[in-house]
């Protein structure tokens, strides 16, 4: 059971890595490094770790299990507030938040097959806080020996 887990967080983050590196590699070789390069390059490099993360996992390699638990604590964080906002799934994703306003409004969201990365100083008015529920029970079925 814990090798078909494995493989399964494994594929999830070989495509959704794969997805997403290919993405923004496009959107920076379209804009010519001048928008938003340094997200572009974060969101480049968080791919690329997410998408060794899996390779590793799949070969079932110890390494792979560490980097896998590290790429799954990347994407456990969802915030988006006036200051600051965040958040990266690669693969898939459950997202449970919460909007932080009188009366605060909790939610749930979910979407599979895809890859996202927000990272911008700024964000929306209501802010939004939450946590990716895939990321963290992957991060746990990564923790059982």
């Amino acid at each position: 059971m814990r090798l078909i887990l494995f493989r399964l967080i494994a594929i999830l983050e070989i495509a959704g890595g794969f997805y997403g590196f290919v993405r923004r590699l496009q959107q920076l070789l379209a804009s010519g490094f001048a928008h938003g390069s340094i997200t572009a390059v974060l969101a480049l490099a968080a791919y690329a770790f997410v998408l060794v993360a899996g390779v590793l996992l799949l070969e079932n390699s110890e390494r792979g299990i560490r980097f896998s638990r590290w790429a799954q604590l990347l994407q456990l964080p969802l915030i988006a507030t006036p200051l600051l906002s965040y958040a990266v799934h690669c693969g898939g994703y459950v997202n449970v938040y919460a909007l932080l306003r009188l009366p605060l409004a909790p939610g749930i969201d979910w979407h599979f097959g895809s890859e996202g990365f927000v990272l911008a100083v700024g964000g929306p008015a209501a802010a939004r806080l939450g946590l990716n529920l895939l990321a963290l029970l992957s991060w746990l079925v990564l923790k059982l020996r």
